[in-house]
């Protein structure tokens, strides 16, 4: 293992033996050549001074006699707030390779590595590019990056990593970092192997100790054994703490001292040691955290002679690069520094990194003795970078160190109330907002941070006590205060109006909106084009979403190459009631995927949400619930209490539907007693839909009418509810309110916003219509464009029309169209609906039959392609722009494909497309 004092340095030497490691070193050696081959990530843990370090020398030697490329660095308690400092370090050795990339990937990690100005939007497509450029590397020769002391990594680089190592697998990348036991750092390694390094056995021990220190009499030995607990660091260092100074014996050291902290003590032992000279040159070099030699000068790097031949240190002087032995030398050195010194170290560092913002202001930041707004403006600059870079965290870390350096009054309020506004609406920090806007208002009583605060607020009172009509009339005062409520270039107060939409929209009333509407129409020189997008489509979609949706589709096409997880979402979120959230599933992908590495958790839930809402129109039951199982988790883990309800209502719709009706009502219960006394109209709307459609599920066409009508024919969740409103109209006597609701809904042109829409108002006439001419009007809804990528609509209006025709006399025609129904409801395990259907079924004197056993279905290669982009989620249209086909003819095919494959729907298409042999060739 490693050496003692004067032996020889700490890398491990190839003459000696590795006591008690052949197995982790030959775990070491497999791992490289799975690496180098295929790809792999591997963690070693362990407690300190176990040998985690040495067995990443083994690895790393092993490697460089392969022919691995191989890039080392070492996480540093005193960096941990640079943001992408580690990953700096981590690709340098690879930035030959950046023509390579992409030129969004390649400005991103320019942006990001301070390279050039700009840079990403998110920490997403930082990490994307980080990966690429490795991947790039790698096609020339097998890459690994070896990461020392994981957890001290600074926040921003940690999530670049974690997103890489479990993303290497088909690559020759192997990514090998360490960590201590029970250490909490910001690197995710959930899905990624761990090996943990348990101490030396006794016989392993005894080994080592007796092959570096031959000379030790046994009693000394059997202590020094009984102490060190296996643990090979404390084997070599502490019989050099029995000869420091006048201390001869082992009982020098304490038995009640816990083994890091003796360790420690060793080492400020031998710190102490050092002449003066060294030990600054050694805090120089700890407090600049890089291990650069580079901000040292050529008389400092000389000083280091003494550190270099005590082995505390190693110098590369080819490279420029320092190693420390082991990190809690690295903590001596601070600990035997005064405040003094510590702050002269930082002020010299601020002066030599002044071409880097973040270092100079993170060191000057560190030398303040009290307030300095020059500081405070510095950092808050940096913070405003870092957060273009996409790490939102460091960039709270660093407003609130801002803060901490502004004198009292406006300055330093608007910082507090900058950082908790990115902690509601970014990070998932509510719980501490509440802190934040007291120490905002106390810090400028008269204004408590504005508009930041204001939306921060809006967003901390929603999620705690759903406080509806606080929250808008915080941001409706806090925007009328503003010296200039026309600056459609201020960022917050975009942001309070996307905030203050999302306040009207879960109020839910009418008399909510019009603030909204005359404040982003007079923003200068025009309001935001998805700002502009979002009001038409959630204010009133009904009457207002045809003016936009050309602008909607443009801007959800765009999303192909957008990075921002919140103008994802948003844009998502403007289609959500017009069905386009097929189009956007790979984006929405990309902002869930950003808020598990760490990124902006408010996203990630609303956009697993909105997947879980195309997931229940497509028929795709059992993934709503498991993307809402994960998008509750982050609401409770987070706070999140007003985000939640989204998620229980798409769960409640599907329990409604399978005939769980208990917990069905158990949902809309706990729904409505927390939204009827806040006033919050769209989760009364959530349980007015659900409810609505329960009771169809059982006949029960009065109430179902009842809870349709409950809901305010302006709501966007009233466009959800056309066909259900007529049918049950129609089925309790109130055929006039029935045709007037069609004819509403025609007036207002609402089939025209989406297919799903266009199926629900034909489906909603055929309801609607006199005995005498429903044929035509059924089939007409039946041949509704791209009507089978809404299975349960469609199956609800056949079964309809199998009910009409079983009424009107025709039992041999409603078979057809029952017994399609039936097929759907039993995929999507929608009991109460097939019950329902096979009762009509029986009242025609039939009986369904089960088909037995048969062969295998074929499909012609074209069928197999279209089938395959169907699954995929793609409509007819697409297909055919892809496969260069009418979208009639794709139509066509998929109604010769469902029988062949034995479903009624494209929501089983990808089981059925499972069970299938390759296509044949063409």
């Amino acid at each position: 293992m490693t050496g003692p004092a004067g032996a020889h340095g700490w890398r491990h030497d190839a003459a000696r033996p590795l006591f008690g490691r052949d197995p982790e070193i030959a775990e070491a050696r497999a791992f490289v050549d799975r690496a180098r081959v295929s790809g792999d990530a591997l963690v070693l843990a362990g407690d300190p001074g176990v040998g985690k370090t040495v067995l990443l020398d083994a690895a790393t030697d092993y490697a460089a006699a392969v022919g691995t490329r191989t890039a080392r660095v070492t996480g540093s308690q005193f960096e941990v707030d640079v943001s992408f400092s580690g990953l700096q370090q981590v690709v340098d050795p690879f930035l030959d390779h950046l023509t390579a990339l992409p030129e969004p990937q390649r400005n991103a990690l320019r942006g990001a590595l301070g390279l050039a100005e700009g840079g990403a939007a998110d920490r997403f497509l930082v990490a994307s590019a980080a990966r690429a450029l490795l991947v790039a590397a790698a096609a020339t020769a097998p890459v690994l990056l070896v990461v020392d002391d994981l957890p001290w990594m600074d926040q921003a680089s940690s999530m670049v990593l974690s997103f890489v190592a479990r993303r290497v697998a088909g690559h020759r990348i192997g990514l090998l970092g360490a960590l201590r036991t029970g250490d909490k750092g910001f690197f995710d390694h959930t899905g990624i192997r761990v090996l943990d390094l348990e101490p030396l056995s006794d016989e392993a021990a005894a080994e080592l100790l007796a092959d570096r220190f031959p000379a030790l009499t046994s009693r000394v030995r059997q202590r020094l054994l009984a102490d060190a607990q296996g643990n090979p660091l404390a084997l070599l260092e502490l019989p050099v703490a029995l000869h420091i100074g006048s201390r001869p014996a082992p009982s020098a050291l304490p038995a009640t001292l816990p083994l890091t902290r003796r360790l420690q003590t060793v080492f400020a032992g031998r710190v102490r040691d050092l002449p003066e000279p060294t030990r600054h040159a050694l805090l120089l070099a700890v407090l600049d955290g890089s291990g650069d030699l580079r901000v040292l000068t050529t008389g400092e790097i000389d000083r280091l002679g003494p550190a270099e031949r005590t082995h505390l240190v190693s110098l590369d002087r080819a490279a420029a690069r320092l190693h420390f032995r082991h990190p809690l030398i690295r903590s001596a050195i601070v600990e035997l520094s005064t405040s003094d010194e510590r702050r002269d170290v930082h002020r010299l560092l601020a002066v030599r990194r002044r071409s880097e913002p973040a270092r100079r202001a993170w060191h000057l930041a560190e030398a303040a003795t009290g307030p300095d707004e020059r500081i405070a403006a510095l950092l808050q600059q940096v913070a405003h970078t870092n957060l273009f870079r996409g790490d939102s965290v460091g960039a709270i870390t660093e407003l609130l160190r801002a803060a901490d350096l502004s004198p009292a009054g406006t300055a330093r309020s608007s910082r507090l109330a900058e950082a908790a506004y990115l902690g509601a609406i970014v990070t998932g920090d509510l719980r501490d907002v509440p802190k934040l806007l007291d120490a905002a208002r106390d810090a400028d009583p008269r204004h408590g941070g504005a508009l930041a605060g204001a939306v921060a607020g809006a967003y901390h009172l929603l999620n705690e006590n759903g406080d509806i009509d606080s929250a808008y009339g915080l941001l409706t005062g806090a925007i009328d205060a503003l010296a200039d409520p026309t600056d459609g270039g201020n960022k917050t107060l975009i942001e309070a109006l996307y905030t203050l939409l999302m306040v009207c929209f879960f109020g839910g009333r009418p008399e909510l909106w019009p603030f909204l509407h005359t404040a982003v129409d007079r923003l200068r020189p025009r309001p935001p084009q998805l700002l502009t997008i979002l009001r038409h489509t959630f204010s009133d979609p009904a009457h207002l979403a045809h003016a936009v949706l050309d602008r909607l589709d443009v801007a959800i096409d765009n999303l192909r190459g957008e990075s921002s997880p919140a103008r994802i979402v948003r844009t998502a979120i403007a289609g959500s009631y017009l069905d386009r959230l097929g189009d956007c599933r790979e984006p929405l992908w990309r902002a869930v995927r950003h808020g598990r590495e760490g990124g902006a958790v408010t996203s990630a839930i609303e956009a697993l949400f909105l997947l879980a809402n195309d997931a229940y129109f497509t028929g795709r039951w059992d993934e709503v619930l498991t993307l809402t199982d994960e998008g509750l988790d982050l609401c409770e883990s987070h706070h999140y209490r007003l985000m939640r309800w989204p998620g229980l209502f798409l769960r409640a719709m599907v329990a409604g539907g399978r005939g769980d009706e208990a917990l069905s009502a158990r949902l809309t219960e706990e729904m409505t007693a927390w939204a009827a006394p806040r006033r919050v109209g769209a989760v009364t709307a959530y349980v007015s839909h659900v409810r609505t459609l329960t009771a169809l599920s059982r006949g029960a066409f009065d109430s179902a009418y009842r809870h349709a009508s409950a809901v305010d024919a302006h709501a966007p969740n009233a466009l959800w509810l056309v066909m259900e409103t007529v049918e049950a109209a129609a089925r309790s006597g109130r055929g006039a309110q029935a045709a007037a609701h069609v004819a509403a809904a025609e007036r207002a042109r609402i089939g025209a916003l989406s297919s799903r829409l266009a199926l629900s108002v034909a489906g909603a006439a055929a309801m609607a219509s006199a005995d005498d001419d429903h044929a035509d009007l059924f089939a007409r809804a039946l041949a509704t464009p791209d009507a089978d990528r809404w299975p349960f609509d469609l199956a609800r209006i056949r079964l309809a029309y199998g009910e009409r025709l079983r009424r009107t006399g025709s039992p041999a025609a409603a078979r057809d169209h029952l017994s399609a129904a039936i097929d759907v409801f039993d995929q999507l395990q929608a009991q109460p609906w097939a019950s329902r259907a096979a009762h009509e079924l029986r009242a025609t004197g039939a009986h369904r039959e089960r088909s037995g056993p048969h062969l295998a279905p074929t499909l012609t290669p074209q069928q197999h392609q279209i089938a395959a982009l169907a699954a995929a989620g793609l409509s007819n249209k697409q297909i055919g722009e892809r496969l260069f086909l009418s979208a009639r003819t794709v139509g066509y095919h998929l109604h010769q494909i469902f029988p062949k494959l034995g479903i009624a729907a494209r929501a089983a298409l990808r089981d059925a497309l499972a069970d299938l042999p390759p296509p044949p060739d063409q």
